[in-house]
């Protein structure tokens, strides 16, 4: 158990590595795309499996804007918990299919500006269906 545990602290040590320095060394050169690049959400149940065109062009089109990758977050919690986090006898929603689903939730975000100690509550409930979503990325590439 205990050298399961180190092979997965020693692989999440390498990931957060090799993001810091692909941010650093596109910081310079493209901001833009680094930013395009940490609006990840694929990660988020009931995404696709892969960015379109489309979805990087609207990440770029954020970061044109100024948004704050905070509230970009803040956004997809907010509009995965409202999504996921419902009654079993409740419909199942469709697949999300591009990243303007979120839409709704960024302008939401920016004018109600909610508690921060909210958003990680939602995080905490939806925290087990990113995992769920984690491993089917893993095990598709």
């Amino acid at each position: 158990a205990f050298d399961a545990m180190l092979g997965a602290l020693v692989a999440g040590r390498v990931a957060v590595e090799s993001v810091i320095d692909y941010v650093v060394a596109g910081a310079k050169s493209d901001v833009r795309a680094v930013f395009a690049g940490s609006v990840n959400y694929l990660r988020l149940p009931g995404t696709p499996l892969r960015a379109t065109r489309g979805d990087r062009r609207f990440a770029g089109v954020l970061y044109d804007q100024g948004l704050p990758l905070r509230v970009v977050y803040a956004a997809f919690v907010l509009a995965i918990a409202r999504r996921e986090v419902r009654s079993p006898s409740a419909p199942r929603h469709p697949a999300i299919r591009t990243l303007h689903y979120f839409c709704g939730a960024l302008d939401e975000i920016l004018e109600t500006q909610p508690d921060q100690a909210y958003i990680e509550y939602l995080a905490a409930k939806i925290k087990p269906l990113v995992a769920q979503k984690d491993a089917l990325l893993q095990a598709s590439s």
